[in-house]
């Protein structure tokens, strides 16, 4: 092809395309969150099982200094519709080494076990009364209409840490102009993986996170199996030899407003005929608003999911070689849409480099068809939720609700281009419950490397060969071993299994998800049985659930109106069965989860027995269904309440539900105190909402 500029106007279904041949640009990792000050260094558990060997180190164990500033941030986001940027005025978190230019993508931090991490929260963000915001204080006679627009707080998503007093405390509120240092001491015991942090101040959680104030949250490990001891899979697949990706997808929806028409109210958001957010030339997008929010919202916008801080772009691209094994972190950062994730190959003579394109909302599905192969590239799950699976599945799509997160090894068989697809997710197993349609996220170039003939053989291959490279004398002949029965990763679970016997006689918890539409006023609740008519919207003042420590209970979960992904703090659980409103174990490896009928749900198979912290709690409700079939899924978890004390919170996951009350309040509590009802909030220090 000619260095020159060359144009090309092409039609595909109705797509206009432009070709033209600037320079492409990477989607690269989001930057690292810099230390304040020099690390101070805590002694190295050199002598303990299953110390790294020579040469393959992590940072020491240290105290660490981060500071986060949440401001509002003035750039622009790349608009697929137009094949141009859009001005935006959005929340952000801000700190040293963040990047100006992807400035929606929170910078990751990272630690190692063992780690102290104190992050001082800055909120800048403008004090006073906001357009269509009921304020901070005022609200606290309606906790669960979405307010306090500006104030904020911290959570850091799936790690075990200390929930109370500045550990992982979303019951506070740091309001505008106000600093607040969180610490979160992680244990030496603490899991590798990729987890994230988050706002998560109940009334504003969504619009916050929307705007991308999210990021990954990575713990690093380097302890060796032992015949004793579980590992790190990260000793398995060093950097040095697997390189990795940190993918955080987010949803943001923002939007252009005519003016207001009422004082101190917001204006209309502009749409075209077809119900798509447009903005008009010297317009300012922002996130101001839960008329943004709400069911098949995120689809009916035409906005497009970000990876790593950036709108599709086929001039933004993945760069990776033929052959060369990934690690992708993958997490799933957005507020309320489901991705179906897809790698397939482009046809050839499609989609050229320098290729520019106006991709509407209404045509992506048929510029997808055209342009990307049929045949999707298989990849292998090793982690989820950032806890080691027990062995690797191979797929081809991986579905991930809001709040998941998937390890994978990716390797990309052939040179040439590759499309990143959110696949359309099965109505039944979708937030939206819509056929939304294909989306296009990313074009991946492999640069000539090694021929791969099958992918999955390739994989396990390379991980014996590994095994067989760093893994201690001791524990060599057992890992390879694994390895070669199936990819299957023992030495480095997380957890051991929550046995029947460590269950036996420690009562049992019940979780109803409803959405009360009787009336004109919504009600989202939850429920502690499974009962609908016990359910009730969240209050701050009320602790719904006691829970004693040092011990493991069983919990069933269902959802009476429409699906929700349940997320609860600290402690992950482990799955013991996802039961379809026909009998069936859809949990089970290989099952088929057919009862909402075709095309069939494939997000269940193989989690039995899988460690998470977010799940996705299916119901065919409130859809006609036949008589007597109630369409109701029952699932099934156990879970551990190890080490901490304190209040925290379960809830779902769509983060306007949580806004607007679909959220619990738990305390874990010494054994004696399960019986004491009598448990207030007073058990910790402040809240929100008239606490402090």
């Amino acid at each position: 092809m000619s260095c020159g500029t060359r144009l090309l106007m092409i039609f595909v279904g109705g797509l206009g395309l432009v070709a033209t041949r600037p320079a492409t640009a990477q989607i690269v990792n989001p930057p690292i969150l810099q230390d304040e000050g020099a690390q101070t260094v805590k002694p190295d558990l050199k002598a303990a099982p299953g110390a790294p060997k020579p040469g393959n180190l992590l940072p020491l164990r240290g105290d660490r200094l981060l500071d986060l500033k949440i401001v509002y941030t003035d750039s622009q986001l790349y608009n697929p519709s137009t094949g141009g940027y859009d001005k935006v005025h959005l929340r952000s978190y801000t700190g040293k080494g963040v990047d100006p230019k992807a400035p929606y993508v929170s910078p990751t931090i990272e630690a190692v076990p063992g780690d102290t991490v104190r992050v001082t929260l800055d909120n800048q963000l403008p004090a006073g009364p906001q357009p269509g915001d009921p304020g901070c204080i005022a609200a606290g006679t309606m906790p669960d209409t979405p307010h306090c627009f500006n104030g904020t707080n911290l959570h850091t998503h799936g790690l075990w840490v200390n929930p109370s007093g500045n550990g992982d405390n979303v019951l506070l509120s740091i309001n505008p102009e106000t600093q607040f240092t969180y610490e979160y001491n992680i244990p030496s015991d603490h899991p590798s993986g990729t987890f994230w942090y988050h706002t998560h101040r109940h009334g504003s959680t969504a619009l916050q996170v929307s705007s991308g104030m999210a990021g990954a949250l990575i713990i690093r490990g380097n302890r060796f199996p032992s015949p004793t001891a579980h590992g790190d899979i990260d000793t398995l697949i060093p950097t040095s030899a697997i390189p990795e990706r940190i993918l955080v997808m987010q949803q943001i929806q923002y939007a252009c407003r005519a003016p207001a028409t009422t004082p101190g109210q917001l204006g209309p958001i502009k749409q075209d005929v077809n119900g798509r957010y447009i903005c008009d030339p010297g317009d300012v997008g922002g996130i101001e608003g839960y008329d943004q929010f709400g069911p098949g919202t995120w689809p009916a916008s035409g906005r497009y999911t970000s990876l790593s801080g950036k709108v599709f772009n086929p001039n933004d691209t993945l760069k990776a070689t033929q052959g060369q094994i990934e690690r992708w972190r993958m997490i799933h950062a957005g507020v309320r849409d489901t991705i179906s994730l897809q790698f397939v190959k482009v046809r050839e003579g499609k989609l050229e480099p320098g290729t520019k394109m106006l991709l509407s909302a209404d045509t992506t599905g048929a510029f997808i068809k055209d342009t990307c192969g049929d045949s999707p590239v298989p990849y292998t799950l090793i982690a989820a939720d950032g806890l080691t699976l027990a062995a690797a599945q191979p797929t081809t799509l991986a579905t991930f609700q809001p709040g998941y997160r998937f390890d994978a090894l990716v390797v990309f068989p052939d040179a040439g281009r590759y499309c990143v697809i959110d696949a359309s997710a099965p109505k039944a197993g979708s937030v939206n419950a819509l056929d939304a349609g294909p989306q296009l996220l990313a074009v991946v170039d492999v640069a000539a490397g090694t021929p791969v003939d099958d992918v999955q053989a390739y994989i396990n291959e390379n991980l014996i060969a590994s095994a067989e490279a760093n893994m201690p004398d001791e524990i060599k002949s057992v890992v390879v071993a694994d390895l070669k029965a199936g990819t299957r990763f023992t030495s480095f679970t997380p957890h051991p299994d929550v046995t029947d016997e460590e269950v036996k006689g420690n009562g049992t918890q019940e979780l109803t998800f409803f959405i009360d539409t009787s009336t004109a006023d919504t009600k989202f609740e939850v429920g502690n049985t499974l009962n609908t008519a016990d359910v009730k919207p969240y209050d701050p003042t009320r602790i719904d659930r006691l829970l004693p420590l040092g011990k493991a209970q069983e919990w069933t979960l269902q959802s009476h109106f429409v699906s929700h992904p349940f997320h609860i703090h600290v402690n992950p659980f482990q799955i013991v069965s996802i039961i379809d409103p026909n009998g069936k174990d859809v949990s089970a490896p290989g099952a088929i989860d057919d009862a909402g009928g075709a095309p069939y749900d494939p997000q269940y198979a193989g989690l039995k027995g899988v460690w998470k912290d977010t799940l996705w709690i299916k119901s065919l409700i409130p859809q006609s269904l036949p008589a007597g079939f109630s369409g109701i899924y029952t699932v099934k978890v156990r879970t551990r309440y190890e080490r901490y004390i304190g209040e925290y919170v379960l809830h779902c996951h769509i983060l306007d539900h949580e806004d607007q009350g679909m959220m619990q309040n738990v305390a874990v509590v010494l054994p004696d105190q399960v019986g004491n009802t009598t448990q207030s909030t007073a058990m910790q220090m402040g809240g929100h909402d008239g606490h402090k």
